[in-house]
């Protein structure tokens, strides 16, 4: 497995980026990792990070795979949308500042057209949350972005 550092897999900058390695990759699945740290954008007063936040790091897991995929193909890393969540279930309120998340993503079905659905776990000692999740990732994301965007009245 080439590795890569997270930052170059991601969509994302800065803060945003959550997950802090990929552990392992393969052709249909990723495992990343999260050493929970109580500073994080989203913690609690406390330094637990809220369970809420499991969808936005398995969100991140698949996005990881996705630019770990372009990435072994010499390809560009490609925005991607999160369309939906079923099922997500987390067995405590919040992820403790000092655990380790392994957090994975496997892929159950992919068009052509960049529209995927994977199923998601997060595991960590006395942790266990899951969900599937449905994602879109155009091929060209500024043209999709710009057919999104209201038309301008013309003069």
């Amino acid at each position: 497995m080439t590795s890569w550092p997270i930052a170059d897999l991601l969509p994302h900058t800065g803060d945003m980026i959550l997950l802090d390695a990929v552990s392992h990759a393969e052709e249909d699945r990723i495992v990343c990792r999260l050493d929970v740290r109580a500073d994080g954008p989203f913690n609690d007063a406390d330094g637990s990070l809220p369970a809420w936040c499991g969808v936005e790091l398995m969100a991140q897991a698949v996005a990881a795979w996705s630019g770990w995929k372009a990435r072994q193909e010499h390809r560009p890393v490609r925005l991607g949308f999160l369309l939906g969540t079923r099922h997500y279930r987390c067995n405590v309120d919040a992820f403790a500042p000092g655990s380790t998340l392994a957090i994975e993503a496997f892929r159950s079905f992919h068009d052509d057209n960049g529209m995927a659905m994977f199923a998601c776990r997060i595991d960590a000692e006395g942790v266990h949350a899951e969900a599937r999740l449905t994602v879109f990732s155009p091929p060209d994301s500024e043209a999709f972005l710009a057919s999104l965007a209201p038309s301008q009245p013309h003069a």
